[in-house]
């Protein structure tokens, strides 16, 4: 596994080169970006470049998370509102265009990879959601393979997102080159748990989400400060390819600082050696 954190722990704080620094000297191989606009605007040149120069001077593997706000509805307390399966054709089309504007910026940062969200919290599975996911899915790997991005799935707290359903949508739309995000913490909170997830997901896994939790809710906390496994999660790390990306996805807290952010993620990445 190659080790690797999100900006999602500096997600209320711009990013700039700074913060990018104190990941990459905590150890981080690879630096998940994550696009909302406040954060990292994506639709604004000077910022792209500025983290485009940043990658390209420096051995980090950068992969990208799709938006999951639109841009003025931002705020910690608030529910994503962006759905690529919205049952509303506007609205999916909406979250389309707003996903292709944050991969648009791999022009100039070498993202190898976007996790994509298909629907919201407790989305439910049925016909008209396998549909819109196939329909999300083909339209956005159109656009982001010629920049050499990878579509990623992840999954998530609904019944769309389940292994087997992540599954079923991979086979029935023929998509041999879209690969899973395996997030640990989600797996966890599931009914399958975290052993079926990584059996049965083990030959798409490209990316890993690493957080804790309690098992009651989507804590996103450092590993080890839950009831997470870890040494189960790393003995089915083990048995992946080792170019897989572990990313650790905390949960943003104003008190971190750029410096506790790094020997906290130091001190993560041992329970995985």
């Amino acid at each position: 596994m190659q080790p690797g954190i999100s900006t999602h722990v500096f997600l209320q704080q711009r990013l700039h080169s700074g913060l990018l620094d104190a990941m990459h000297h905590s150890g981080a191989q690879a630096i998940e970006v994550f696009a909302v606009r406040h954060h990292f605007d994506y639709a604004d040149r000077s910022v792209v470049r500025e983290l485009a120069s940043w990658f390209q001077s420096n051995d980090v593997a950068a992969t990208l998370h799709q938006p999951l706000y639109a841009d003025a509805e931002w705020s910690r307390h608030v529910a994503p509102t962006l759905n690529l399966i919205d049952p509303e054709k506007s609205r999916r089309i909406d979250a389309m265009d707003e996903v292709k504007r944050a991969i648009e910026s791999a022009e100039q940062i070498p993202f190898r990879a976007i996790t994509l969200h298909l629907g919201l919290k407790d989305e439910r599975w049925n016909t008209r959601a396998l549909e819109n996911s196939l329909t999300a899915i083909e339209h956005l790997k159109a656009f982001a393979h010629p920049l050499g991005v990878k579509i990623l799935l992840e999954n998530l707290q609904n019944e769309v997102t389940t292994p087997e359903h992540l599954l079923e949508i991979l086979r029935v739309g023929h998509f041999d080159n879209v690969g899973i995000t395996l997030d640990v913490g989600h797996a966890h909170l599931s009914d399958g748990g975290i052993d079926a997830a990584f059996e049965l997901l083990k030959s798409r896994i490209a990316e890993l989400h690493l957080h804790d939790n309690q098992g009651t809710r989507d804590d996103h906390l450092w590993p080890g400060s839950g009831k997470i496994d870890w040494k189960n999660v790393a003995k089915h790390i083990a048995t992946l390819p080792p170019t897989t990306l572990g990313i650790l996805e905390i949960a943003h807290d104003l008190e971190e600082t750029a410096e506790s952010v790094a020997a906290k993620a130091a001190n993560s990445w041992k329970l995985f050696e």
